[in-house]
């Protein structure tokens, strides 16, 4: 099965109970269990587990033959005809997935649209465009989301989902939390661009080898930090737990 809209994953079937991680459109998952309107899922990306509503999970009619493609924009809608005044039917993420039918029509000063076949609408081609050639790039495209714990996009997003929606645009698994992420990494002395920075319950991009970008809630929201200047930056630079670098860039 796949979610048919951007929700979040709960950690109990109520929606007051706790937000565990963000689901992106498209997102394969398994189902474990129903309950009153509520469907326990597990995550095929990273095996979170938790639980949703009903109407966010279903199997699109022929799934196995789609031609299903990720969105490469931060953000985008989807509209109920090829034109921004028409009503919006839902909401795009980087990471999301959609299947497209290669049906292309022109719309208003010159916009290039897109029918998609699941879900039924319609998308500026322009959320499909190529991804910046380095993920730190990408990464800087983030400063100013607002932070939200559990979430992995930006419209909203947390430290360690950050880190994963990141490296997942790029085809690099990454864990959902910040010490299973450490973990997987290979421990590096001497930080670069790219490495990862690893705090007790928080983890940040370095961008050379002392700033780093984080999703933080003491700005709450993605932010450039030093480490070792500024009241925050000293914070970091005393709870330093160490680097971590991934494999592809050794």
């Amino acid at each position: 099965m796949r979610a048919r809209q951007q929700t979040f994953l709960h950690a109990g079937p109520a929606e007051g109970a706790e937000a565990m991680t963000e689901v992106l459109l498209g997102e394969e998952l398994t189902v474990l269990e129903e309950a009153s309107g509520w469907q326990h899922v597990r995550l095929a990306a990273d095996g979170y587990e938790g639980w949703v509503r009903t109407v966010a999970a279903e199997t699109p009619a022929g799934d196995g033959a789609a031609q299903w493609a990720t969105v490469t924009a931060l953000r985008g809608h989807i509209y109920a005809a090829p034109a921004v005044q028409s009503p919006v039917l839902g909401r795009l993420s980087l990471g999301g997935r959609v299947c497209r039918s290669g049906e292309v029509t022109e719309g208003e000063e010159g916009r290039l649209w897109e029918r998609l076949l699941w879900p039924e609408g319609w998308v500026n081609c322009s959320v499909f465009r190529p991804l910046p050639p380095a993920l730190p790039e990408l990464g800087l495209a983030f400063l100013g989301t607002p932070y939200r714990w559990g979430g992995r996009s930006a419209w909203g997003v947390d430290c360690s989902g950050l880190m994963q929606t990141l490296h997942a645009a790029y085809g690099i698994a990454l864990p959902r939390d910040s010490g299973p992420q450490r973990s997987a990494l290979t421990p590096v002395d001497r930080p670069q661009a790219g490495d990862l920075a690893f705090f007790p319950g928080h983890v940040g991009l370095m961008l050379d080898g002392r700033r780093m970008l984080n999703a933080t809630s003491y700005h709450m929201a993605v932010a450039v930090d030093t480490l070792g200047e500024g009241e925050y930056g000293r914070l970091l630079a005393r709870d330093l737990l160490g680097f971590g670098r991934p494999e592809w860039r050794k």
